[in-house]
């Protein structure tokens, strides 16, 4: 009988670290930075500006830009306005 005892406990004993091992993570990894700058904040410091995060009433977020004038524009407003193609 004691032969019958040992063999037992082997087997549970090496099945907890391997189902252990096939456990999956319940944390879900935090998204990386993209690594690209926004071009319209970018542009905006670039030109002497000052950036001014807002939220809107739904909740989202844009920044204004604050140049060195005192003009306070939408900094994609800004970026778009001054990256116009040339028209023929």
């Amino acid at each position: 009988m004691s032969v019958l005892t040992r063999s037992r406990y082997p087997i549970p004993a090496l099945l907890g670290p391997l189902l252990a091992g096939c456990a999956t993570s319940s944390t879900t990894p935090s998204p990386g930075m993209v690594g690209m700058a926004n071009p319209a904040s970018v542009y905006c410091i670039k030109q002497g500006g000052q950036l001014l995060p807002q939220k809107d009433s739904a909740g989202n977020e844009f920044s204004l830009c604050q140049l060195a004038d005192g003009r306070v524009i939408e900094e994609w407003a800004l970026f778009r306005q001054q990256k116009q193609p040339p028209q023929p």
